[in-house]
């Protein structure tokens, strides 16, 4: 049990690293630090996380609260990002 629960910690980090790194280089993109934060998306994320856990079994509230973390996370990684891209990458001129 214990190395099929290694085998799903490691797969599970490798696709958090993924979803952080798509993230972070979508920020370069933004226009503002709004768009960065884009709370609509994150709610919409969160709605479709906590049907994922309901139609798998898992707990929704328990998903939610891994997503918030991984989102605000994500998010502080990204205002990094953006901050340090040259304005006109914002849709400056």
């Amino acid at each position: 049990m214990r190395s099929h629960i290694d085998a799903i910690d490691d797969q599970t980090i490798a696709l958090i690293g993924g979803r952080g790194q798509y993230a972070v280089q979508a920020s370069a993109f933004k226009k503002d630090e709004e768009g960065v934060r884009d709370t609509n998306r994150m709610e919409r994320v969160i709605a479709k996380v906590r049907g994922q856990a309901e139609r798998c079994g898992a707990n929704p509230d328990v998903a939610e609260a891994i997503y918030r973390e991984i989102i605000s996370r994500v998010i502080s990684m990204g205002m990094r990002e953006f901050h340090d891209q040259p304005s006109q990458t914002h849709g400056e001129a």
